[in-house]
């Protein structure tokens, strides 16, 4: 199986942003998504800037995918979107229909979490339009991807998201701004304080959610390290790890040694303990409450 490292989901400083992949040419990742994928306010990077990363990137034989956003509001970000889709240089991964629509008919795109490909017709549709890769919705299970897996069209890879907190619901609200107050077109960019996004927390102080400007997340991350071997008997061909602000080469380094057999997937997760400290989010992967941790087999 390859790995791939997810777009940043935060908004970081384009000195931050410049700094981690400048690391990441160096980490054991074969796949590299780029761009801003929550808010097109976030404009820390320009397009141009974008690809001047990812050629960095390429030159250091990574995979380089240009990820659009998932919630579209303004027509300047639908402009965006047809400039993104309409370069020549790199494949792109769509993460609304909107942005398969306009990616048809190219040499592949990858069709991103965002897409609710929830059943084999879906996927034999995304394949027809030109998707080479699909990338399971987080909130489905093991059983329902061998189900899709038995059925898939052949030549479509499959990409499962196996580490950090998931991406579970956007809004045309910012939950950011709103915990400061503040109107979201006069928001501050305060999300730019929180890297790893904003804790939301219940009354008995559980932390049950993350906010990160538009988007929901999971409160804990996720962690399927310890799933490596069905991963792979299941036929995935590529397990995702979404950047977080710190450690995120030891969770690379991590999952590379659990998936080149060189460490016990129960080890490699024990590695990672200390960054799962409330637990690991893993429930939707075995099909129970998605804020459970679960467990093999």
């Amino acid at each position: 199986m390859k790995l791939a490292l997810g777009p940043i989901q935060y908004f970081w400083s384009a000195e931050a942003v410049r700094d981690f992949y400048a690391r990441v040419r160096e980490w054991p990742v074969d796949i590299v998504y780029l761009g801003e994928v929550v808010c097109g306010k976030r404009r820390a990077l320009g397009p141009d800037d974008w690809l001047e990363v990812a050629g960095e990137l390429a030159a250091a034989g990574k995979e380089v995918v240009l990820s659009t956003q998932a919630l579209m509001e303004a027509e300047s970000e639908l402009a965006g979107l047809k400039r993104l889709c309409a370069n020549d240089r790199y494949p792109v991964e769509a993460n609304d229909m909107g942005a398969v629509h306009l990616l048809t008919g190219t040499e592949g795109f990858v069709a991103g979490p965002h897409i609710n490909a929830y059943n084999s017709e879906t996927l034999a549709l995304l394949h027809e339009l030109g998707a080479r890769r699909w990338v399971l919705p987080v909130e489905l299970s093991r059983r329902t991807l061998a189900d899709l897996q038995a059925e898939r069209p052949a030549g479509l890879e499959t990409e499962v998201f196996a580490f950090g907190r998931l991406p579970l619901a956007f809004s045309a609200r910012c939950f950011t701004a709103r915990a400061h107050n503040l109107p979201k077109d006069q928001c501050g960019f305060r999300c730019g304080e929180d890297p790893d996004g904003k804790g939301l927390y219940t009354q008995e102080d559980q932390h049950l959610f993350t906010i990160n400007g538009v988007q929901l997340q999971s409160g804990a991350p996720c962690n399927l390290v310890r799933a490596n071997d069905k991963l792979r008997d299941l036929g995935v061909d590529v397990l995702r790890i979404s950047p977080q602000s710190f450690e995120t080469g030891a969770v690379v380094e991590a999952f590379r040694a659990a998936v080149d057999g060189v460490r016990d997937p129960l080890d490699a997760e024990a590695d990672l303990a200390h960054l799962g400290a409330d637990g690991w989010c893993n429930g939707y992967w075995y099909g129970t409450a998605g804020m459970g941790t679960g467990a093999e087999p």
